[in-house]
């Protein structure tokens, strides 16, 4: 019998046991938003598949929303289009995130979050989320966007209530979303109206001065494009930079062995994304009736690609299924989505949490959560609300 996974109640968690057992039972389950995917290579060959399109255009749908801004505006992201429509604003969007561009930048990562240890490293304590997650990821995004660094606060509060457009509460939280949209959104189009007048050495003015031709981005596509960047960006990289702290601290061998080997930092993050993402599931949506290995999806059916229970699959990870920084040639997560979707500023959030989390481990040894904290629900996107960590003081 195929099993039922409530991936809409709050208190369920799509890390649990309950998920492996069904992953055992079979290669899918039932959910309110669709069949759940349970195993690595079925998930793969989904994520692959020219059959099925992204699927998250119909999210607000999903959850009971037909109209309003963020309704429109969520429709009109590079997440929820398709086609053609997908492809001609990704080509217009990928030059400002090439791998080169971004590692350039990697020192100035450093500085960055070297300067935000240096603020708590004297008091044993910090409060991960507040303290160091937070301001590192909207820090940078203000580097990258060529914002006022002292602008921050403002940026991370809007991304925040932005980013609750992918928790499994949209609906209950719709007015801070909209609200939080439209603060957003006008700061991004007085940006934008400045960049035209004065251009600088930021991605806004290299988006705008890349294309001059009549496919070039529209004033439109552009503020959508900077307000999704700006919202995900934060909110996915705070949110991942805990989980991987809650990852790496409940395995004290592999932190110490970050912190002597901080050229594991980049595959530090490929093992917390594979085991502790902080998006939960994948979407994606049949565009015809699809038969898959006895599943029969119809066309407008969904599909939910479970990014742990993949990710930790013994049938594509074998005996090294467990948390370990040092293996190489993992399969590919899917904690960046896959196929014609995979994320465009994967690269930014690669290189910046493979500067942080080696550092962090250097200067925190003995790092350990001080109490349990508060965290969002382990489905959709999660991650840490409250984290508190004590450590030994240092000068």
């Amino acid at each position: 019998m195929t099993r039922f996974l409530d991936l809409a109640d709050p208190s369920f968690d799509v890390n649990s046991d309950i998920v492996h057992e069904a992953r055992e039972n079979d290669w899918y389950a039932r959910t309110p938003y669709g069949w759940a995917v349970l195993r690595y290579d079925e998930g793969q060959a989904i994520l692959k598949d020219r059959r099925f399109q992204q699927g998250n255009a119909r999210w607000p749908e999903q959850n009971g929303i037909h109209d309003g801004p963020w309704s429109h505006w969520w429709g009109e992201t590079l997440l929820s289009l398709e086609g053609q429509d997908h492809l001609r604003l990704r080509k217009l969007l990928g030059p400002a995130f090439r791998s080169r561009a971004i590692e350039a930048m990697r020192p100035r990562f450093q500085v960055l979050a070297d300067d935000l240890m240096d603020g708590f490293a004297a008091t044993g304590r910090v409060e991960f989320v507040s303290e160091f997650a937070e301001p590192y990821a909207s820090r940078i995004l203000c580097l990258l966007l060529g914002l006022p660094d002292e602008e921050w606060p403002a940026i991370a509060h809007w991304a925040d209530d932005l980013g609750k457009s992918f928790g499994i509460n949209v609906r209950h939280d719709l007015p801070r979303i909209e609200a939080a949209l439209e603060g957003l959104a006008g700061y991004i189009d007085e940006v934008i109206a400045d960049r035209r007048i004065h251009p600088q050495d930021d991605l806004v003015t290299t988006l705008l001065q890349a294309h001059e031709d009549d496919d070039a981005l529209t004033e439109r596509e552009l503020s959508v494009s900077l307000v999704f960047l700006a919202f995900a960006g934060m909110e996915t990289t705070r949110n991942q930079l805990g989980l991987a702290l809650q990852t790496l601290l409940a395995h004290p061998d592999q932190w110490a062995l970050l912190a002597a080997h901080p050229e594991l930092g980049g595959r530090a993050v490929e093992e917390v994304m594979r085991v502790n993402p902080t998006v939960t599931w994948v979407t994606r949506e049949a565009i015809d009736d699809v038969q898959l290995d006895g599943l029969r999806v119809p066309r407008g059916g969904i599909v939910q690609v479970l990014s742990h229970s993949a990710g930790t699959d013994p049938r594509a990870m074998g005996d090294a299924a467990g948390f370990d920084i040092t293996v190489e040639g993992r399969p590919l997560h899917g904690g960046f989505g896959g196929g014609v979707h995979h994320c465009l500023g994967h690269f930014v959030a690669r290189t910046d949490m493979s500067v942080a989390l080696p550092l962090l481990a250097r200067r925190m040894p003995d790092a350990a959560p001080d109490g349990p904290g508060r965290w969002l629900p382990v489905s959709g996107n999660t991650g840490p609300v409250h984290f508190p960590i004590r450590f030994t003081p240092t000068r």
